[in-house]
């Protein structure tokens, strides 16, 4: 899975996924649900109830600092969702909780706005002020690295392109 947008921040209260639903009713199309669900995380917040009305109203993932349930049907959406477990019991769904206020999710602060990205190496919170430059120092580094990589399809070593001493590494050499 992979996912880009920007941030719509849900708090829960513990056990309960009232503010997920309403999350996904206010959030606009390319957005990404990011969601606090406090010190319960495990009770089954999403599942795929929440994964059809979240794609039909246009959102593009979900990042849930608890667990969620139908794993398989979830697949079969295709729906990027990042989470911190997996549990069968649902949560309840009466009381309060936020949508649009900062939450902190896998110790990242979130504010709505920010931008979302994910992948299978993990999910990066990038605060809407900070874009610009994450962007530049991105492009930067995959310059970079393109030119590491022709240089290594090329036979030279990391030890050389990158400066490396490789003095202070023992070596025995493997019996022949």
């Amino acid at each position: 899975a992979t996912v880009v947008g920007r941030a719509v921040p849900v708090r829960c209260t513990p056990g309960d996924n009232l503010a997920i639903h309403v999350g996904v009713t206010r959030a606009r199309p390319g957005s990404v649900l990011v969601v606090d669900v406090g010190d319960l995380p495990e009770f089954g917040y999403w599942g795929e109830v929440l994964t059809t009305a979240a794609a039909t109203a246009g959102i593009v993932g979900l990042v849930i600092d608890g667990c969620v349930r139908d794993v398989a049907a979830l697949a079969a959406h295709g729906f990027p969702v990042f989470s911190s477990g997996i549990a069968l019991t649902g949560a309840t769904k009466h009381r309060a909780g936020t949508v649009g206020a900062p939450v902190t999710v896998g110790d990242a602060p979130v504010a709505a706005g920010d931008w979302v990205v994910g992948d299978v190496d993990g999910v990066v919170v990038v605060p809407a002020a900070a874009v610009t430059d994450v962007l530049a120092a991105a492009r930067t580094r995959t310059a970079t690295e393109t030119g590491l990589f022709r240089d290594l399809r090329a036979g030279r070593t990391t030890i050389d392109l990158l400066a490396l001493d490789p003095t202070p590494v023992e070596v025995t050499d493997p019996p022949d």
